[in-house]
């Protein structure tokens, strides 16, 4: 290794403080009931339903129902996406399993949520939906003699760009007896510069206004959107309605009270045991031990940024209990490293080597183990977040040839185990394995801490 200099540990050591603290409190302003946040810090993280509380049902088309087609289950995806917006709950997760015909479904509990129904809301999500076009902005809900034609009459529906202007618009197609009726609603409405509004259930999601008499079954519906907006019109309107009935295979509620206090009682274990860990180093290990504790604290960190989005190229990741557990044994992980080489050193000292050679024998002869330990969890948690994950995840894509034959388990709380263990781990050989060796190196540059006793010799 090259020569290392004296003030590489204070800015190694400065940075991973300074960074790990960054992102345990992040930086936000408050502004009346208005929160600026500038670095996500640990008040952001987005908890499970494990430990937020909350609904998770897994939905599956009608027993007797054969030959569903992944179009059908798509259309049964998106609907349910709208609805859950519709109940105003848009931080949820919705899973296709496309090999078991399966929709998975979870979302939390609302902030202070008090008398939530879950299984209404279950029923509500199940139920079958209708898309219908109708004259005018607003729902006839005496009658429906204000509707033009339903989901069923649409053969497609894509997002477009106008070549003209370069705006995203979403383009049209009726069958026969839609084109038919589409062509009198829109001399009629032509007249009197009216719309037609585009419903899932009663939910408005578009309303058009007529511009042109349509004859030939194919129509253009423009609005400023941008590419997702018009994306995500189009994918609600050909979703048309609900195929089937959903059946409710399962689902279970987890109380609010009980996630929070798992969640509380697993921080204060978390914090106790590195607190414990950092002690049992210092003592056993003298100043290798003290620089693996900063090594740690960094990899504390990386993890917590890793999931909170301190990043801002990478997603906020959902957190759960299991994944709390992840991060606990990734620091294990970390643990292990430092003292396979903690212990290195101490040999090598005790044979005589000097300060300097001792350090460089103990990390280099360490590494091997540490790689063979760390490559095997790694390809745990990558099988983990491929066989617990969303069927749309790297991982279960690489992995779909080993799950074909099954299919994918998908459960966010295992997901996110594997998720935080593979953070860990790799932030082990960041932090455990360069950032320890850089400060050690340096540090042991001072002539207060040339002292062979601090590195396991005899004193």
């Amino acid at each position: 290794m090259k020569r290392v200099g004296k003030p590489v540990f204070f800015i190694v050591a400065i940075l991973i403080i300074a960074f790990t603290a960054l992102s345990i409190v992040g930086i936000n302003t408050h502004y009346g009931d208005k929160k600026n946040v500038f670095v996500k810090g640990v008040e952001d993280i987005r908890w499970g339903i494990d430990i937020r509380g909350g609904v998770d049902v897994t939905f599956t088309p009608p027993t007797d129902l054969k030959n569903v087609t992944d179009e059908q289950m798509l259309s049964a995806e998106t609907i349910i996406k709208q609805r859950l917006v519709s109940l105003n709950i848009t931080d949820s997760e919705v899973y296709t399993d496309y090999n078991k015909n399966r929709i998975i479904v979870r979302f939390p509990w609302k902030e202070n949520e008090k008398n939530f129904d879950a299984e209404a809301a279950i029923q509500e999500l199940g139920a079958t939906a209708q898309l219908t076009f109708r004259e005018g902005d607003s729902p006839d809900t005496t009658s429906d003699a204000n509707i033009i034609l339903t989901g069923s009459n649409v053969k497609d529906a894509q997002a477009q760009v106008n070549q003209e202007n370069k705006q995203y618009v979403v383009a049209l197609e009726f069958d026969s007896t839609g084109a038919k009726k589409f062509s009198d609603a829109t001399a009629k409405l032509l007249q009197s510069n009216g719309a037609i509004s585009i419903w899932m259930d009663e939910t408005k999601i578009s309303a058009p206004t007529v511009n042109a008499h349509i004859t030939d079954g194919k129509a253009i519906i423009e609005g400023s959107f941008s590419a997702d907006e018009a994306k995500s019109l189009a994918e609600k309107i050909k979703s048309g309605s609900l195929p089937f009935k959903l059946t409710t295979e399962n689902f279970r509620t987890i109380s609010p009270s009980l996630g929070l206090g798992a969640r509380n009682a697993m921080g204060v274990a978390g914090v106790a045991a590195f607190i414990l860990v950092c002690l049992f180093m210092i003592s056993v290990y003298r100043l290798p031990g003290f620089v693996a504790c900063i090594a740690l604290a960094g990899q504390v960190g990386g993890s917590l940024a890793a999931i909170h989005g301190f990043f801002p190229v990478f997603s906020s990741f959902t957190l759960t209990l299991p994944g709390i557990a992840g991060i606990v044994l990734s620091i294990g992980m970390g643990v292990d490293a430092n003292v396979i080489t903690s212990e290195r050193i101490k040999e090598e000292i005790l044979n005589g080597k000097s300060i300097n050679g001792a350090i460089d024998a103990g990390y280099h002869r360490g590494l091997s183990a540490v790689i063979d330990g760390n490559v095997t969890v790694i390809i745990t948690a990558v099988v983990l977040m491929g066989a617990f994950g969303p069927p749309s995840g790297i991982w279960a894509k690489v992995l779909t040839p080993v799950f074909f034959m099954f299919g994918q388990s998908t459960a966010g709380a295992i997901y996110s185990f594997g998720y935080t263990l593979l953070i860990g781990v790799i932030l082990n050989f960041v932090m455990g394995v360069t950032a320890s060796r850089l400060m050690l190196k340096s540090i042991s540059k001072f002539k207060p801490f040339q002292k062979l006793s601090l590195y396991g010799g005899a004193k």
